[in-house]
């Protein structure tokens, strides 16, 4: 028998849940000391935008296969990490459950706490066998969840995920920078993430989503609200991410200008007034678009071996 609990772990919710968490686990473990908004950027979540075309709380969250979306974030900034996801209706949940429990408590012996979904996304920051618990902190209360071991995954939204990093490797600024980029634009570009569902409109879609939803007057109040106050944090990550970048060159200048402007677009901005707001997010659609054509420049003038060269396994990796 035996048990750790990560003292000094602390998460904070305020960007994406998902980088909320992997930030605390990666400062806690000393293994990144840059502000959460360079992470949200370098990693492309913070360009990630989902709309549900009821404005559902989900949409948040609901920006794609998790595995798809968070395996490129984490590789562009050289981590190597260890993840398990899917939906706890399959008959083979409980192995991979299992297999879960023992290497959740085989980072946690390591000190490094691991990414949970609880919903939202959490962090395991310990585990007691003699009890067969884990500790979760979800980022909106100091006090922990208990989780039982036999509980591990289990939620009202039936999907699961854990997710424990286990190395790093350094990565040059402008590599990371480039990738997150074109990152960025592959999100702008695709239209719904979750497919065959096609409620959830995902980048550019994502604005007429919301627009339509605000207009014919059918939608979640909280989930607008939640989706706005999302939307607006991200877009100022995403400006004080190209600032800290825009050095690197000209057209990350340009579009920190932009991302600017998002931002004074909603200053002030009122849930009760309805008009105002189509107005803004009309005129961050013609802001983000002019930025994501700043990106394009960039990445059509730079070498792209990820999308120029075919890999040996043809362009699709085998399955």
């Amino acid at each position: 028998m035996s048990s750790v609990y990560l003292d000094k772990f602390r998460i904070g919710r305020e960007s994406k849940s998902y980088v909320d968490s992997l930030h605390a686990v990666l400062t806690a473990a000393g293994m990144f000391t840059g502000p959460k908004y360079m992470l949200s950027g370098l990693t492309g979540m913070a360009f990630k935008f989902s709309v549900h075309e009821r404005l559902l709380p989900l949409s948040v969250s609901a920006y794609g296969n998790w595995v798809n979306e968070h395996g490129p974030a984490v590789d562009n900034v050289g981590l190597l990490s260890d993840r398990d996801a899917g939906r706890t209706r399959h008959p083979t949940f409980r192995f991979y459950q299992q297999a879960a429990i023992d290497w959740t408590r085989r980072s946690l012996d390591r000190g490094i706490g691991v990414i949970y979904w609880i919903p939202e996304f959490g962090v395991i920051r310990g585990y007691d066998d003699e009890d067969s618990v884990f500790f979760v902190q979800d980022g909106m209360s100091d006090e922990d969840q208990i989780v039982l071991y036999d509980n591990l995954g289990l939620n009202f939204t039936g999907f699961w995920y854990a997710e424990a990093v286990a190395d790093a490797i350094d990565v040059p600024l402008e590599t990371m920078a480039l990738e997150s980029i074109r990152l960025a634009l592959d999100d702008w570009t695709t239209p719904h993430k979750t497919l065959p569902n096609t409620d959830i409109g995902s980048g550019r879609l994502a604005y007429s989503f919301m627009i339509r939803a605000l207009l014919k007057g059918d939608y979640d109040v909280f989930g607008a609200r939640y989706i706005i106050e999302s939307y607006i944090y991200a877009r100022d990550e995403i400006r004080h991410y190209l600032e800290d970048i825009h050095h690197l060159w000209p057209e990350l200048v340009e579009a920190s200008r932009l991302y600017a402007a998002i931002g004074d677009t909603f200053e002030g901005w009122d849930m009760a007034d309805v008009p105002a707001l189509v107005r803004a997010f009309e005129t961050a659609l013609a802001l983000e678009e002019g930025a994501m054509d700043r990106f394009r420049k960039l990445s059509d003038r730079l070498h792209d071996p990820k999308r120029t060269v075919v890999p040996r396994w043809g362009k699709s990796t085998p399955r």
